[in-house]
């Protein structure tokens, strides 16, 4: 009979990627069936019951308590997680320097230690997200909201405040930025230089700024904005904010601005702004087209690979060599991302050559995934019903593992595309998870298509990955989009 397990520890808060990656190490141990450490928000504690490893004691955890939860097979298993999981929240966190340091507990203490810093990145649970990041406004710092499940009527308020302020927000659910060479959360090691991005996706951001980067230019500053910026309800603060800065910027001389289909209105508001600099825009809307005429400064890339080459000013390989012939004759793809933006990349694709694309985070004229039979399937596995309780697939690669065997044994199947996200904040070395997920696959049933997004100085160095995957006999395309359309050519 399975144990469920419960402990609370009062008034402790850690973030919630190290709280995943604690969770993930006691969900390995022997006996454990399921494990979770989140802090207790009803939100959290609603994922941990829908999981089944909440119990009563549980259950009367407060938003500021962390809550320990395991499901367990025997009595044993529950002592020795429990063990691991005092020991892993016990053990002193270190510096980079790997001493023992102190760290600030409040966000006052932190400026009080760094009174020369000028930007504050919140990470806490999203019911406590707006009034931190509020403290680090009224003490003249720019704000990075990692934190998601902010209101919208907050986020608004919040944006209204800083612009009143001269400051900037860039979220709520901002997970990627470069700030004056240095990457915030999920970003990459790219050199400095005079390109300047505006972002409403993390991935797209990552995407853009390392094709760059590996074309031999630099990145000036990559500014997040939070994926409902350009929504009508919030229009766009943050984006107009962001333009202002990097069209002020000595350093900055061209600037891309990256996001899904913004609001029509706000979309005009962009292009009357944009218009008015002197410095060339790229312009990279997944799935859509702005609706006026651009300005003479303004490109339009249809493509995140696109807007990449219209900064570099010249095409990007797609494959080096002559591409094998597929191993199986079945015609659909399926698209398994890490990426929620590359995953909508890929479906714009796919439905722009005609194809019936089914997903479960659709863009415009796509269905929702299980609507339609025998259609080609673009899953984004960091969606919420992939990641509620569980860590990202950027974090936790072998979230793919039971999507990707379940691709490969389907015979309708005859391409599986991938991507593959490094950087900060990612797994040390997704490429050999990836490679070990596929077991003895060697190349046998749907043909594997892949994209690396990285560079030479990221902590898992792009080669290496690259490597791997190319001696499973993965086909390695130069770009998410270059992935994808040598999927087509595959199934066609």
């Amino acid at each position: 009979m399975l144990i469920i397990r419960n402990e609370i520890r009062k008034g402790l808060y850690l973030d919630s990627v190290a709280l995943m990656r604690a969770a993930r190490a006691i969900a390995a141990l022997p006996g454990v069936e399921e494990a979770g450490m989140m802090m207790g928000t009803p939100a959290n504690k609603e994922i941990l019951r829908e999981a089944g490893v909440l119990d009563e004691a549980g259950a009367q955890a407060g938003p500021g308590d962390l809550v320990i939860a395991v499901r367990v097979r025997d009595a044993d298993a529950a002592a020795a997680a429990m063990t691991e999981a005092r020991r892993l929240l016990d053990q002193p966190r270190r510096s980079e320097a790997g001493d023992a340091s102190w760290q600030p507990r409040t966000l006052r203490g932190a400026v009080e230690q760094m009174p020369d810093a000028n930007l504050a990145l919140i990470s806490v649970p999203g019911d406590f997200a707006v009034a931190e990041a509020r403290k680090g406004l009224r003490r003249g710092l720019n704000v990075m909201i990692f934190s998601d499940n902010v209101p919208l009527g907050q986020e608004i308020a919040l944006k209204r405040e800083a612009r009143d302020l001269g400051l900037l927000v860039m979220g709520p659910d901002c997970g990627t930025a470069i700030i004056g060479g240095v990457p915030l959360a999920f970003a990459n090691s790219v050199p400095r230089g005079d390109v300047g991005i505006v972002g409403a996706s993390g991935t797209g951001i990552q995407e853009v700024s390392c094709l760059i980067a590996n074309g031999g230019r630099g990145i000036s500053h990559a500014i997040g904005t939070g994926g409902r910026d350009l929504t009508q309800e919030v229009g766009g603060i943050t984006t107009f904010a962001a333009i202002d800065l990097l069209d002020k910027d000595p350093a900055t001389r061209h600037i891309v601005l990256i996001s899904k289909p913004p609001a029509r209105e706000v979309a005009k508001q962009v292009l009357a702004r944009v218009g008015k600099s002197a410095k060339p825009f790229t312009l990279c809307l997944i799935g859509s087209r702005p609706d006026a005429a651009l300005p003479a400064n303004v490109r339009f890339a249809g493509t995140l690979a696109e807007a990449a080459e219209a900064v570099l000013g010249r095409k990007l390989a797609a494959y080096q060599g002559a591409l094998p012939k597929p191993a199986s004759a079945a015609k659909l793809i399926r698209g398994l991302f890490c990426g929620g933006t590359l995953c909508s990349e890929a479906q714009m694709i796919l439905q722009r050559s005609g194809l019936d694309v089914v997903s479960n985070v659709p863009v415009p004229g796509a269905e929702r995934l299980g609507a339609k039979r025998n259609a080609h399937m673009m899953i984004d596995l960091g969606d919420d019903e992939f990641t509620r309780g569980r860590p990202h697939p950027m974090i936790e690669p072998a979230t793919r593992d039971a999507p990707l065997a379940e691709a490969l044994a389907d015979e309708t199947v005859g391409v599986v595309v991938l991507d593959v996200v490094l950087g900060w904040g990612s797994h040390p070395d997704p490429a050999g998870q990836l490679v070990r997920a596929l077991g003895n696959w060697a190349g046998t049933g749907p043909m594997i298509v892949a994209s690396v997004v990285g560079t030479e100085a990221d902590p898992q160095v792009r080669s290496s990955q690259v490597r791997k995957l190319a001696d499973a006999g993965i086909i390695l395309a130069a770009s998410n989009a270059s992935a994808t359309e040598i999927a087509l050519q595959c199934v066609r």
